[in-house]
C-alpha cells in the first residue's frame, strides 16, 4: 500500500496564487483602461466603468493578500 503525500508546500503555492491573481489582475487592468477609453468617446456607459473599477479593485486586493501571505511564510 502506498502513502501519497502532498509535494507542494504551503509557500509555493502561495507563490502560484500570487502569479495566478497578477495574471488575472493584469487582464482587469487592461479591461478597464478599455472601458476607460470607451467612456471618454462616449461609447459605454459609466456603471460598465464602475463594474471594471470594482473588479480592477477587488483583483488588486486579493493579489496584495497573496503576496503578504508568500511574504509571511517561513
Amino acid at each position: 500500500m502506498h502513502s501519497y503525500t502532498a509535494s507542494m508546500g504551503l509557500k509555493t503555492a502561495a507563490l502560484f496564487a500570487f502569479i495566478g491573481m497578477l495574471l488575472v489582475t493584469v487582464v482587469y487592468l487592461s479591461t478597464f483602461l478599455n472601458d476607460l477609453t470607451a467612456y471618454f468617446h462616449d461609447a459605454i456607459a459609466i456603471m460598465t466603468l464602475l463594474a471594471a473599477a470594482i473588479h480592477l479593485l477587488a483583483s488588486l486586493a486579493v493579489t496584495m493578500f497573496f503576496f503578504v501571505f508568500y511574504r509571511a511564510q517561513t
